[in-house]
């Protein structure tokens, strides 16, 4: 799944007429870069959430066919239910096995044919090294354990894998998917590794253009 609901408020203007996950770098649009490396590691059928100026990310990939994916939508609304939310109401579109999930606004070089296809808990979290606008972290990662508290602390890079237990006492509504982690976590429930290379975040204009300028780059 690729989350795509989010609303943009800190890359407007730019995203007042088009949907954050349609933003371009390097010639193509941030989506697409996520689309390309899931087909690339066996992941084909691929579901979408959507809110914000949805119907342009439907019309942008239409069936996933020219990716060589299966591309099915979870439309929202205009106001989205974020990330927890968001997963929730995917869930009947996801299976009954582990599912991928990745954050439609980062860009990374991490390779998702390392992530695990079964979980010994809930979850399973991709950490990086802290970037500037988050220097606290979020997680601690102990032998492959995901921990809340610790040294040293890294940042949840937005990819990660999931047990639909995890969403098990939730109800089809607005909520963050945060507190369910740390929930998991205490319980000793969600393995973790920890990713070195290349993660953005791109959150901002000015983000969006460093990774524009990187990716033009590489070519």
């Amino acid at each position: 799944m690729i989350l795509a609901a989010g609303r943009g408020e800190r890359m407007r203007p730019l995203t007042d007429a088009t949907p954050k996950p349609l933003l371009r770098a390097g010639g193509r649009a941030l989506i697409e870069y996520h689309i390309t490396a899931l087909v690339r590691a066996g992941y084909h059928d691929i579901v979408i959430n959507h809110a914000w100026l949805g119907a342009q990310i439907e019309d942008f990939l239409g069936d996933g066919d020219r990716y060589g994916a299966r591309i099915r939508y979870s439309p929202e609304g205009d106001e989205g239910l974020e990330t927890g939310g968001g997963i929730r109401r995917a869930l009947p579109l996801l299976g009954d096995g582990p599912f991928v999930v990745v954050n439609g606004d980062i860009w990374t070089d991490y390779a998702y044919g390392r992530l695990p296809r079964a979980l010994s808990g809930l979850a399973h979290l991709v950490v990086v090294p802290n970037p500037d606008f988050n220097p606290g972290g979020d997680f601690a990662l102990r032998a492959g354990v995901i921990h809340n508290t610790g040294e040293p602390l890294y940042t949840f890079s937005g990819i990660g894998v999931y047990d639909a237990r995890l969403f098990a006492s939730c109800r089809e509504e607005r909520f963050p998917l945060a507190p369910l982690l740390r929930c998991a976590a205490d319980a000793g429930q969600v393995s973790g590794e920890f990713h070195p290379g290349r993660w953005f975040d791109v959150g901002t204009p000015r983000r969006l253009t460093e990774l524009d300028h990187l990716l033009t780059a590489r070519g």
